[in-house]
């Protein structure tokens, strides 16, 4: 047997290795991919990517070798994300609103595998997890502009499902109207009263009137409807795209700091324990017992087991007259020994006491 022939052997043998070790890896995915379907995560996870690639390139001693182990490593999760997508494309995620409102927009960017599904109102999508006609919800929980959205915060008090993913989406409002439509033609404006108040210097400055719409979408979709160039809607450009408008001014929003935090709900619990405390964050809500300084002990509970509060809400209970719960989001890792110590101890102050989601900061474009 001369070199070459050695050669081949050891590839041949090599292969079917890496064949059976290919397949076992595949079946893992298939694991991932069900984890994430019940507990609605995203398939692309890059901060545990580049972790594995990280940790499995230092494996490799030979320096020329590892660049293409590397590129080895991202082409092997490039084919697990394709195949867990394929697993999860039946995923169904609610959302309160119609295609190309800006619940919408989240939604494909958490879940572009997913299949939306448009409810009514935000208990009708809670709801539907819960009774598990869908597989996640995605609800907005806070706007930099509006405050919190309150009716979202009750849910998480009151409700069953667990935050599992927190995203920035930052809020762009455009004029647009249909193609002949110009800045001068257009002498009524239609939105969300949100979406209205926050173009309020724009609309004025151009003298338009302007009407009040359940949702930006459907104002935009009045807009087609009609075909007339004196009406023009304030909305996304993703709606523009869907609707067929054309943008006539661009970023017409008075503040250029406006970001929706949506939340992703699922009826499992995900538990987070990597990528350091400060890109670690878990949403408590409870009451507290009726006696002096019970909230004030509370609140040191949670400082003297080292976890900083990033976010502290009162809301009433509908329930009792002038009561209140609380709403708290914390950085940190509730899956730790001092976690667990600090439920504990909490357990001891409140009344009632939930943890109501965990989840870790990421990017989304």
């Amino acid at each position: 047997m001369n070199e070459l022939e050695k050669a081949r052997k050891i590839i041949n043998e090599v292969d079917a290795e890496m064949a059976r070790l290919f397949e076992k890896r595949m079946q893992a995915s298939e694991m991932v991919a069900s984890y994430k379907k019940e507990h609605a995560l995203p398939i692309l996870d890059t901060s545990r990517e580049n972790e594995i690639i990280s940790k499995n390139a230092s494996f490799i001693e030979n320096q020329a070798v590892r660049e293409y182990y590397v590129q080895f490593l991202k082409e092997t999760m490039a084919i697990s994300r394709s195949y867990q997508s394929r697993l999860n494309e039946g995923i169904k995620v609610a959302y309160s609103g119609v295609p190309g409102a800006y619940a919408y927009i989240a939604t494909k960017k958490l879940f572009p595998e997913g299949n939306p599904v448009s409810y009514s109102d935000f208990a009708s999508a809670y709801n539907a997890v819960e009774k598990g006609e869908c597989d996640a919800c995605v609800l907005p929980i806070e706007n930099s502009y509006a405050g919190d959205v309150g009716t979202v915060m009750d849910l998480i008090f009151s409700g069953s499902l667990y935050v599992n993913q927190v995203i920035d989406l930052e809020i762009v409002h455009n004029l647009m109207g249909v193609e002949a439509a110009t800045l001068d033609s257009i002498k009524r404006v239609v939105s969300h009263p949100q979406a209205l108040s926050q173009c309020a210097e724009f609309i004025e400055k151009h003298g338009y009137e302007s009407e009040p719409f359940s949702n930006t979408a459907v104002a935009a979709q009045f807009v087609r409807e009609k075909a007339d160039t004196s009406i023009g809607a304030i909305a996304s450009d993703e709606t523009a795209k869907i609707f067929g408008l054309k943008i006539i001014e661009n970023a017409v929003n008075t503040s250029r700091n406006n970001t929706t935090r949506f939340a992703v709900f699922s009826r499992a619990q995900n538990n987070v324990k990597s990528q350091g405390k400060m890109n670690n964050h878990f949403i408590l809500t409870f009451t507290v017992k009726n006696e002096a300084g019970a909230l004030a002990k509370t609140l040191d509970i949670i400082g003297a087991h080292g976890f900083n509060m990033r976010n502290l809400r009162s809301r009433p209970m509908k329930e009792l007259l002038w009561s209140y719960y609380f709403y708290i989001e914390a950085d940190g890792s509730i899956d730790t020994a001092e976690g667990k110590e600090m439920l504990r101890a909490l357990g001891a102050t409140t009344d009632r006491l939930r943890l109501a989601g965990t989840y870790q900061t990421r990017d989304i474009k």
